[in-house]
């Protein structure tokens, strides 16, 4: 990689081999290699990446994404997204991306050869305990993309994982080609399209004395409902259960403080202390 401005006289301009430019510390443009449909009315967005940092990238960190053509300032802030999977070889990262409002939208139209501007990365990762063999993965909805990262990294060291993931109907689910080979995967339906008709939670109680760890991604009825039922669960893992808090982070770097928690330590911004929390942590 080849140097451009120092660091005191102002952001480097770097250019890498593989066609990233970089630009300050954390900051890059990549380009859009691949748009795969998935989960409905989602795509998988995979861009170019520094190598460098895509080897050293962990689940549960984040990037925000400027979600508008240059020289437009509509919307003006970034938007969060986890990263679903990240390729090293390739250079690449690849973020799930569902349609909700005008920044999404306009980062779900993306095509092959455009360019995106991305910071990051940012935030906290998922930690395993070394002496963890058994993982269970807790899914709701698009929560499910740093838990396929999660995933990679366990299988790859040789641990076993249930993967429960939940949506609204059998659309909305992921792909079982979309994680490893061996991983045992459920799924729950809030109409019975598909799996367990219910919420995901339902089925967390048949894994609790299995797994040595819980790790979890989705929308806060979520985290209360699992809260609830291993609180009612005769056996649970005697460590904290990982969730990633969905909030919105505007900044990335907690100036903004609109992404705060609650939690029994005090206020925290989840873009820089998370987003990765124990759930008892967190004050509902």
């Amino acid at each position: 990689m080849t140097s451009g401005m120092d660091a005191g006289r102002g952001p480097s301009i770097d250019v890498s081999h593989n066609g990233v430019v970089v630009t300050g510390n954390r900051s890059f443009r990549g380009v859009v290699t691949a748009v795969e449909a998935v989960m409905g009315d989602s795509v998988l967005v995979t861009l170019t990446a520094p190598r460098p940092m895509v080897r050293q990238l962990r689940s549960g960190r984040f990037f925000e994404i400027l979600c508008r053509l240059d020289r437009f300032y509509d919307p003006l802030l970034r938007r969060p997204y986890s990263v679903f999977t990240a390729d090293p070889e390739a250079g690449t990262l690849t973020f799930l991306v569902r349609p909700f409002g005008r920044g999404s939208v306009w980062l779900a139209a993306r095509a092959v050869g455009d360019e995106v501007d991305v910071l990051g990365p940012l935030g906290n990762t998922y930690e395993i305990v070394p002496r963890a063999r058994n993982l269970l993965m807790v899914a709701g909805g698009v929560g499910v993309a740093p838990l396929v990262m999660l995933t990679e990294e366990a299988v790859a060291n040789g641990l076993q994982v249930t993967f429960l993931m939940g949506a609204e109907d059998a659309a909305g689910l992921l792909a079982p080609a979309h994680l490893p080979e061996l991983v045992e995967y459920a799924v729950a339906t809030e109409n019975g399209t598909r799996g367990h008709e219910g919420f995901i939670t339902d089925l967390v109680p048949e894994y609790v004395a299995w797994a040595d760890q819980i790790f979890a991604c989705g929308p806060e009825p979520m985290y209360r409902s699992l809260r609830t039922t291993l609180s009612a669960a005769s056996s649970h893992p005697g460590h904290p259960i990982q969730i990633s808090m969905e909030q919105s982070m505007a900044c990335g770097v907690g100036a903004c403080l609109g992404c705060v928690v609650e939690t029994k330590r005090g206020m925290s911004a989840s873009c820089v202390e998370g987003p990765v929390y124990a759930l008892e942590e967190v004050i509902w």
